[in-house]
């Protein structure tokens, strides 16, 4: 073969794209190999740009200055690491010697852009890199001031090598105890590149050693896409490589990880990794750096990156960089970053990662009110203008309470998963608190509706950059970009589909088999009752659902397939998790196991998850109890231990659950969009030793799987167009019902948003004397058009509160109507609701029959996914639930073979009730007050508690903050039972 070819010719080719840009060329002969470093391209930089430090370094060595700094070098070198002496340079004989000077945050200093410009990135060919055998090279490696900082194997495919050989050279010839491949002590990073892949490594461990990929992605997959007239993999050393890119990285984004390794609460040990960013992960921290810099603050982005993107490491050098962005004026762009996550490990991440960076302490602000409440303490940090502050989002909302105003300043808000209910009340809140509005810029009522009006839309002040790996339709519609075809998109995308490409996630849907139930029931009682159809058929489902006999049948086959298939897994300690669709369901599940388990003398154990008690067949069970005292906080530990191998969930722990060692699901629960990936999705952690992944499915086709997991596997869109037209047609047709007068929508507008009114005595009695004409005319109304009004003013409330997130309405008529119909909404009177129907002895199961349906692998396809957005914006009023006979209703449940309907709502109710009957606070209230001044206390606590518990049911969640009637229900029918029950208690 040609030598133009070979890959000698791919290495010169590199070299020379580096030094075009800026590099210099430093010859091997020049590598010091037992201290690892160049010494003369050290010295150089030294005496350059620190003369003064130099001639220290002479007067107190008087002619070894030379021997006498290179071996203090080398020395901290061993005790210190390269990253550490790089970043914060060498202490020696009562001076400090810099090692690397790196770009400054502003053009303020040209002096320390002068000694930027200095430093000498230097790229060595065929660096002989051994003390003890001179023969053995590396093919590149970089330098920065003669210090080494990477290595590279290349290989080139026209000779029949890959990328593989690359990494196995560097496994199995790359002696990890030579100081300059030696951990920390030499190079920071080690590259095996080809023409089409790179991947790379912070530590060389001989067959030990785990290369990750670092690569751009290709069509939403692994891999890299062409270039014209290029090798793929050029964006390496002609951009990544590049000075000012490669000094950055340096800079702020490689640190050290260390990880405490304890043993009975004792740590032991620490382990120590280098972190070295992912591609995807520098492209985004840029991408969004660099629009925050040109657009200043005011500007939303939308972050889809997948499970397994590294979503922490990314949110740190994120928060990391926006601390300290200054835009081309030398002005800082924000005066403070929010981070909003509910998860704790978050805050520790940040605080050592910026501390790794920058060696600064006090930077990052966790509210944790442990003196006092979280709110006070998140308020009295806004105020003192801490750097970072991470919050939650239950907490954020409350801020209001405690911080009236604040000074004019600009904030980025970081959140952690954006949550749905980041559109609707609490979003407007939360820009509201941060918008810097001044109650002394607000002269009467119309500035206050004005400036509440704006709070709905684009803050000016505040950026919000919210990533979430399953976005849904508001979350695309609020945060995302045009994406010139009237739909939106993420700002940056890190697919599903390229982290299991990439082997960061497993894929859950590999090994995806279906079970068909057949069931037929028969009526056993000679009458024939009349019922409501809709609750007869979901009192029949759950009847089904719970028998002895369905139950028992799907354990044999759980606990038989768990024991053939699955037990060997992972070197024998493969997990599996149960889905049930109730708690009742859960408890059936564990007792029927535990007699499986010891009828057949088998040597499994296994846990159950639910909350609250569960009376069932006459008795009361609990979580602690079945699990023989294990206590809520303790069971993920415990299932973590080789003694429990199966979990039966309800409801808990199908989402934010880490589990790398689950390799099995068995689900007995209709799953459906987002709850479905995210559940499943409890599989896809990697693990050593874990090839795959098995999910058994007793109640969802494959196909509807495949429904759910397509939006998310590429790039999620949505593509409907909001018509901000169609608001003011609602409108319309609301004036259109004569319930209201335009004069009274003014007059409570006028009252609402007037400040003298703001924590005054009577205000809440002119407003509801100005509301109870509209709500007269209501009830004179004939059901059926009361019906429509109701239906029509849900409609509009949502559709105003969901679309003035995004379009900016200047009329303010949409808000006074607004702010004036969500009062009367809940001024409305409800239709009494039909009890609950519950069937004891009037059916039995006649027939059941259960077969496998289909298995094998659920393909999904790489197009865009499309997820959907608000579409009720039209009239029409609930149906009726029709009373039918019982043995009708059998028929109907015979041919539809399994409707299935949860108690997960209920049960999150009652958890509620159980937290308000467990407050001293509210006891003592309602027993002091009348059913009227408890609502006042009540309905604000209950808020509260909502959001404490959002994360265990966050559909219903999402339902409580963003609709009104569903609001309105569930606040007084807790209110009514709280108050009752305080009372008896």
């Amino acid at each position: 073969m040609s030598k133009q070819y070979d890959e000698a010719a791919f290495e010169d080719e590199i070299a020379a794209a580096l030094l075009k840009r800026g590099y210099t060329r430093v010859p091997s002969d020049d590598f010091d190999a037992e201290r690892g470093i160049f010494p003369d391209q050290v010295i150089s930089f030294v005496q350059e740009t620190q003369p003064e430090a130099w001639e220290q370094l002479e007067t107190a060595h008087k002619g070894s200055a030379r021997e006498r700094f290179l071996q203090e070098l080398t020395s901290a070198l061993e005790r210190q690491g390269t990253l550490e002496l790089l970043r914060h340079g060498l202490r020696t004989t009562g001076t400090k010697i810099e090692l690397a000077t790196f770009q400054p945050n502003t053009g303020i200093n040209p002096e320390l852009q002068a000694r930027y410009e200095a430093n000498c990135l230097g790229v060595t060919q065929q660096l002989h890199y051994s003390a003890t055998n001179s023969k053995l090279s590396v093919d590149l490696a970089l330098s920065v001031n003669g210090i080494p900082v990477a290595t590279a194997e290349l290989k080139n495919t026209f000779t029949d090598q890959a990328n593989r050989d690359a990494r196995e050279q560097y496994r199995q010839d790359r002696d990890p105890s030579e100081p300059v491949l030696r951990f920390k002590r030499g190079a920071l990073v080690h590259f095996a590149i080809d023409q089409h892949e790179i991947h790379y490594t912070t530590e060389l461990a001989g067959e030990d050693t785990h290369f990750l990929p670092f690569n751009k992605g290709h069509e939403k997959g692994g891999g890299n896409p062409p270039r014209e007239n290029d090798h793929r993999t050029a964006y390496l050393w002609k951009d990544v490589w590049e000075k000012d890119s490669w000094m950055e990285i340096i800079q702020r984004f490689i640190h050290i990880d260390t990880e405490e390794i304890k043993k009975d609460g004792i740590t032991v040990e620490e382990d120590e990794t280098i972190i070295f960013p992912r591609y995807h992960q520098l492209e985004c921290v840029r991408q969004l750096v660099a629009s925050a810099k040109e657009e200043g603050p005011g500007e939303d982005y939308l972050i889809q990156h997948s499970t397994g993107s590294g979503k922490s490491k990314s949110i740190a050098w994120l928060v990391h960089r926006l601390v300290s962005l200054h835009d081309n004026q030398d002005n800082a762009v924000f005066d403070g970053v929010v981070v909003v996550t509910d998860r704790t490990v978050l805050d520790e991440q940040l605080r050592n990662t910026i501390y790794e960076l920058d060696h600064k302490t006090g930077v990052v602000h966790p509210i944790k009110g442990e003196n006092r409440s979280k709110s006070e303490e998140l308020a009295e940090a806004l105020e003192a203008g801490k750097p970072v502050i991470i919050t939650t989002l239950q907490t954020f909302p409350y801020v209001i309470e405690h911080a009236q105003s604040l000074p004019e300043r600009d904030y980025a808000v970081v959140v952690d998963e954006a949550h749905s209910s980041q559109s609707g009340e609490m979003s407007a809140e939360m820009k509201g608190i941060l918008s810097g509005v001044d109650e002394e810029d607000i002269e009467d009522w119309e500035d206050a509706m004005a400036e509440n009006a704006k709070a709905r839309n684009k803050q000016p002040n505040l950026s919000f950059f919210a990533f979430t790996a399953t976005p849904k339709a508001k979350t695309l519609q609020a945060f995302g970009e045009p994406d010139g075809d009237g739909g939106h998109e993420p700002f940056h995308l890190y697919s599903m589909q390229q982290a299991i490409d990439e082997g960061f996630i497993i894929d859950v849907l590999q090994n995806y088999t279906t079970y068909e139930t057949f069931y037929n029931v028969a009526k056993v009682v000679e009458e024939d009752p009349q019922v409501p159809e809709q609750k007869a058929v979901n009192a029949i489902s759950r009847f089904l659902k719970l028998h002895p006999h369905n139950v028992s049948q799907k354990v044999e086959i759980i606990v038989e397939h768990f024991r053939n298939h699955t037990q060997h897994k992972i070197g024998g300690k493969a997990k599996a998790m149960i889905v049930t669709s109730s708690r009742a369901h859960a408890v059936r599940y564990k007792k029927s196991i535990d007699e499986y388990i010891e009828e057949n003398g088998y040597d499994l154990n296994a846990l159950v998850a639910f909350s609250g008690t569960v009376e069932d067949d006459g008795s009361s069970y609990t979580e602690k109890e079945m699990n023989g005292g294990i206590k809520e906080s303790e069971l993920p530990n415990v299932f973590d231990t080789p003694e429990y191998q199966v979990l039966v969930v309800a409801d808990k722990y199908q989402t934010g659950f880490d589990q790398p060692l689950l390799h099995t699901m068995y689900v007995d629960k209709k799953l459906s969009g987002i709850q479905a990936v995210q559940t499943l999705s409890r599989l896809n952690r990697q693990h050593p030793g874990k090839e795959d992944t098995f999910v058994l499915d007793f109640e969802n086709e494959q196909e509807e799987i495949k429904e759910a997991f397509e939006p998310f596997y590429g790039k999620t869109t949505v593509t409907e167009e909001m018509d901000p037209q169609h608001l003011q047609q609602l409108a319309s047709e609301l004036d259109a019902f004569r319930i209201y007068e335009q004069e009274e929508v003014d007059r409570f507008a006028k009252v609402f948003f007037d400040p003298s009114n703001t924590g005054t005595e009577g205000a809440h009695g002119k407003l509801s004397s100005i509301v109870q004409p509209a709500r007269d005319r209501f009830v004179a109304k004939e059901e059926e058009i009361q019906e429509d009004f109701r239906s029509t003013l849900r409609s509009f409330l949502r559709l105003y509160k969901f679309q003035s997130q995004i379009v900016s309405y200047a009329d303010t008529h949409l808000e006074k109507l607004y702010t004036f119909g969500r009062f009367l909404y809940k001024e409305l009177p409800r239709q009494s609701h039909d009890p609950t129907v519950e069937f004891d002895d009037e059916l039995a199961l006649q027939y059941y029959r259960l077969e496998k349906s289909e298995e094998g692998s659920i393909g999904l396809s790489a197009d865009d996914g499309e997820v959907k957005g608000p579409t009720e914006t039209g009239t029409g009023g609930s149906e009726a639930d029709d009373e039918v006979e019982l043995s009708t209703i059998v028929e109907k449940i015979n041919e539809k073979l399994g409707t299935d309907f949860t108690e997960a709502d209920q049960l999150f109710l009652e958890q509620l009730k159980e937290d308000a009957l467990e407050d001293d606070h509210l006891r003592r209230s309602a027993r002091a007050n009348s059913r009227e001044n408890f609502a006042l206390e009540f309905d604000d606590a209950l808020t509260s508690m909502f959001i404490d518990r959002m994360d265990q049911n966050q559909e219903l969640f999402a339902e409580f903050m963003d609709n009104d009637e569903v609001q309105e229900a569930i606040t007084k029918h807790l209110r009514q039972q709280v108050y009752q029950e305080s009372q008896s208690g």
